[in-house]
């Protein structure tokens, strides 16, 4: 267990507001070990144990009630009169009617609530209605490379640590088990695949060709970072003899996306200044479920598996993120800050070829002045008329801008 201080700070930036903090992701992510985290945090600081309430519904041995009501009616009768009463509730959303039970205890002045949930519908449909206003999401991710580091420990090898972080990805108990078995942490990633897959999408949504779902996401997942559509998709599945429907697609690919497991990223036009419906791409919440389902990553795959930790990175800056469009010209990401500042950078394995340095640099030319970055492997860190050329590993432990 490590600290995750970006996270813990934003809930204890919210302690005490009278808003139900709701963390999001992808199963097995650490949404969990942060709760366990922050009752610590809270008990260190003064909260009587008393006035602090754990409730995992995922434990088969917590015994909780599958009524909103009698889980409420059992909250609340331990409520102390004295303090703030801090109630933390793990995948809540597997109780029935439990939007209910959150709006009951968010009623109570006396009450902090803090939630987690594992697929995008706990946000939807009549909670967002019943709640609305009254919720922050906080999007959890699993370990940045940065976090892999303080798990596996450091080392003057960055590259090598790196490609073992590509490969095996950032899932917290992936990541301990890698220290042991390289087959224990495959087993471990084909459970979350399959519970992510039979437990949340096929029984959830009640689609029924497992196998279906399955071809598409060895198909998204092999083709993360490239520009698609759902009818590209299912005419390349056809002509490989995976006949699929454009209909089919959409639905699972929304499944997949609901599930923390895809983030789809919109086309920009840099110059209209405008969102373009077609040609977005997918990325992969976690590059240990890739290696899991597809092998170990070849030489010809780093460049989109660079790109795509990339991506994740940004949004953990809390960045909104977009593919930018200048005339016939892609930029890999258009990130807009929290402050509203934007940034653009390329992605690229590696730009020591003149050619390829110059087919990088070539769609951040005559942009407007906020930052640039070509963001590579190689070590060496430049600056090429205001575009600036940095390493992804430096990038990434930095966590600066650029």
């Amino acid at each position: 267990m490590i600290d995750r201080p970006d996270y813990l700070d934003r809930l204890r930036q919210y302690r005490d507001k009278h808003l139900i903090k709701v963390m999001t992701g992808v199963r097995r992510c650490g949404k969990t070990t942060l709760l366990e985290l922050y009752r610590d945090w809270l008990l260190t600081q003064g909260v009587e144990p008393s006035n602090v309430q754990f409730i995992d519904f995922e434990d088969p041995d917590a015994a909780v009630e599958d009524d909103w009501r009698a889980v409420f009616a059992t909250i609340t009768d331990e409520l102390s009169d004295d303090g703030m009463n801090y109630i933390l509730l793990n995948e809540p959303q597997l109780i029935s009617s439990f939007e209910r039970l959150l709006n009951g205890l968010h009623t109570r002045k006396n009450v902090d609530l803090y939630v987690t949930g594992s697929n995008a519908w706990f946000l939807s449909s009549e909670m967002a209605t019943l709640l609305s206003g009254r919720y922050v999401e906080i999007p959890v991710l699993p370990f940045s490379f940065k976090e892999y580091l303080a798990m596996r420990g450091s080392s003057s090898d960055l590259r090598k640590k790196f490609d073992e972080y590509l490969t095996w990805g950032g899932f917290p108990q992936a990541v301990e088990l890698h220290g042991e078995s390289e087959t224990l942490v495959t087993d471990y990633l084909r459970s979350i695949y399959n519970t992510v897959l039979l437990k949340d999408i096929m029984g959830r949504k009640g689609i029924g060709d497992a196998a279906a779902l399955d071809r598409l996401a060895r198909f998204m997942f092999h083709n993360v970072g490239n520009t698609t559509t759902p009818r590209s998709i299912a005419a390349t599945m056809t002509s490989f003899g995976q006949k699929i429907s454009n209909h089919t697609v959409t639905s699972y690919l929304g499944t997949f996306v609901e599930s923390y497991v895809l983030y789809p990223v919109e086309r920009y036009d840099v110059r209209g200044k405008q969102l373009l419906q077609t040609q977005g791409k997918y990325y992969l919440v976690d590059m240990g479920l890739r290696r899991m389902l597809l092998g170990r990553p070849s030489a010809q795959d780093v460049g989109h598996l660079l790109e795509n930790v990339i991506y994740l990175e940004l949004i953990r800056r809390h960045c909104e993120v977009r593919i930018g469009k200048s005339n016939a010209y892609e930029i890999d990401f258009v990130a807009t800050h929290p402050s509203g500042d934007k940034s653009y950078y390329q992605v690229a394995y590696t730009a020591r070829e003149e050619s390829t340095l110059e087919r990088e640099l070539r769609p951040l030319r005559n942009l407007d002045n906020n930052p640039k970055y070509l963001v590579t492997l190689d070590e060496e860190e430049l600056d090429f008329d205001g575009i600036k050329k940095i390493n992804a590993l430096e990038f990434l432990l930095a966590g600066r801008a650029g």
